[in-house]
């Protein structure tokens, strides 16, 4: 995704670079369990983020991606730090924010502040699935809420398995689109991503994806934090 040169990196539609999607919430099994009912498709246990009070649910979106369920981990303490994604503030799930993948996290971060727009520090991850296997990648770990979630984070799996191969399959990513009142600065925000991703005029900056299964159809969205 980026140019060594640290130059503008090269744009790819947001379509081929999505890694995941994010979806929050403060109840874990309620949200696995209604996604399991409206779309016809279990979420798999993904595993603990040990330290972060959290741990996910994983279904298969096809294409090397997949959907995430991030929850408050009832088996963990409480956390010193509040969880991730602003999980402790949610009274529901919402969509907060999505991955984009890249196999030189350093080099498509250094291309991306060097197009105007920093993605944040990068942090080393790791979690432990089910069978045993310990997963390691690394991210980019910031949400911008300015944007209402349009822009990414970056996410490098390095030599790990992607999540993808062990999650339940069945459930296809029919859309994928954002809307923003400005759509033209969002697609100079986007582009120092090197992500081109359709932005549709909207007074309330939002990304809005669309999930089919064998039971329905649902439709996801990203919400603008309350102020503060």
């Amino acid at each position: 995704m980026a140019k060594p040169d640290g130059g503008m990196p090269p744009i790819r539609p947001a379509a081929e670079v999505l890694d995941h999607l994010v979806l929050a919430t403060p109840d874990l099994r309620a949200t696995v369990a209604d996604l399991a009912e409206r779309l016809g498709v279990p979420p798999g246990p993904g595993g603990q983020h040990l330290g972060l009070g959290t741990r996910n649910h994983l279904l298969g979106l096809g294409a090397a991606t997949y959907l995430e369920v991030i929850g408050p981990d009832p088996d963990q303490p409480e956390p010193e730090r509040p969880r991730p994604f602003g999980i402790d503030d949610l009274d529901g799930a919402s969509l907060v924010t999505w991955a984009a993948r890249t196999s030189d996290i350093d080099a498509t971060v250094a291309a991306a502040r060097a197009a105007g727009w920093d993605p944040g520090p990068v942090v080393p991850m790791q979690r432990r699935r089910p069978d045993g296997v310990v997963l390691a990648w690394r991210l980019t770990f910031s949400i911008e809420s300015d944007l209402g979630g349009l822009l990414p984070f970056f996410i490098d799996w390095g030599t790990s398995p992607h999540p993808s191969t062990t999650a339940p399959t069945g459930v296809t990513l029919v859309s994928f689109r954002g809307r923003h009142p400005e759509p033209g600065r969002v697609a100079g925000a986007l582009a120092a991503c090197g992500v081109d991703l359709p932005v549709d005029a909207d007074p309330l900056p939002s990304v809005v994806v669309e999930l089919t299964g064998p039971a329905g159809s649902i439709t996801l969205r990203t919400k603008r934090p309350p102020d503060g």
